[in-house]
């Protein structure tokens, strides 16, 4: 195996099997190797989007410990960062939905705690969806949903959700991996375009496990796959596994774009970072609210970005920056 076999092998347009990901994984992040990689990928990406990246903007609803216990997650309660329930009103919700609609975002995302009651989301989403305009792409940011729920996001005016299984699920977290891949199959059967991730990252993942998680998100064709650090909770059993450096997440970044059909334009990473950009990236959040990578009750006050803040980061990795609503959510990559 050669890494300008399979660079050629990518751009001949097919898919890099897994034991060809865990190859590229397996180089180390600062070698010439792993740079040329880099380099594919941002040559991919620059392709499919026609060198355009998207700012994609979310808010969360609530800010409540969530009894699903995801050990990476500041609003877990064991984690006992948040001991207090606190939500929105619609009229800040559509405030800050508006924000990011004047701002330029690609698409705004409405987050909720995985136990926020289904149709106070609902309720609150159609108050958001009837105040923006009607081209702005809205996207879902829920726990696992049945079918029937599914058909209700489609029906509130949303044209996608997030979702992912994420790395080690059922062991760092209480959640079935089944479940997540059955709300996956929902979300799509209904309609919704799904984007999604390999996250959260950590020192202890092996190239195996992400190599078979870069597989599984290019097995649904989503509207975006792509690769994100964990951002360690002080004070967390989990902190003490440590964090990768931004140069390891460009690295499976890149890798994941060459483990994508071309049907999918975009490549994430959060939290936004010029590594991740010159890797391949073409999509970054800007957050206001709660966060679960986060110990403030407003990350705009702590980690979150803005929607200037991604497109500034971008611009200065050469990229320019898409105007209007996504494509990656309205049909443009299925």
């Amino acid at each position: 195996m050669h890494i300008g076999e399979l660079i050629k092998k990518s751009r001949g347009g097919e898919v890099l099997l897994r034991e060809e990901l865990v190859y590229l994984l397996g180089h180390e992040p600062n070698s010439a190797e792993n740079y040329m990689v880099m380099a594919e990928a941002t040559r991919i990406s620059k392709e499919l989007s026609d060198g355009k990246a998207e700012v994609h903007a979310q808010f969360a609803i609530n800010l409540a410990p969530c009894p699903c216990d995801c050990l990476f997650c500041s609003f877990a309660k064991i984690n006992g960062v948040f001991t207090e329930a606190t939500e929105l009103t619609p009229e800040q919700a559509v405030a800050y939905a508006l924000q990011f609609e004047n701002d330029g975002a690609n698409a705004v995302f409405m987050m909720s705690t995985a136990k926020y009651p289904f149709e106070g989301f609902i309720e609150m989403s159609q108050e958001v969806r009837n105040n923006l305009m009607p081209e702005t792409t809205l996207i879902a940011n829920v726990g696992d949903q049945s079918l029937k729920n599914a058909a209700k996001l489609k029906e509130a005016g949303f044209s996608g959700v997030y979702h992912a299984v994420r790395l080690r699920e059922g062991i760092d977290t209480s959640l079935s991996v089944k479940k997540r891949k059955e709300s996956i199959s929902n979300f799509k059967e209904v309609g919704l375009e799904v984007g999604t991730c390999v996250e959260p990252v950590g020192p202890e993942h092996t190239n195996e496990e992400l190599a078979e998680m870069i597989e599984f998100t290019a097995s649904f064709n989503p509207s975006y796959s792509g690769a994100a650090r964990r951002i360690p909770i002080h004070g967390t059993a989990i902190a003490k596994r440590g964090v990768i450096n931004e140069l390891r997440m460009a690295q499976i970044v890149a890798v994941t774009r060459l483990g994508m059909p071309r049907t999918v334009m975009g490549n994430c990473t959060h939290e936004p970072c010029t590594l991740g950009a010159i890797a391949g990236a073409n999509l970054f959040w800007a957050e206001v609210g709660a966060n679960p990578r986060d110990t403030e009750e407003k990350t705009e006050e702590g980690r979150g970005e803005t929607v200037s803040d991604c497109s500034s980061i971008f611009q200065e990795s050469n990229w320019d920056v898409w105007s209007g609503p996504s494509r990656y959510y309205n049909g443009s990559s299925s």
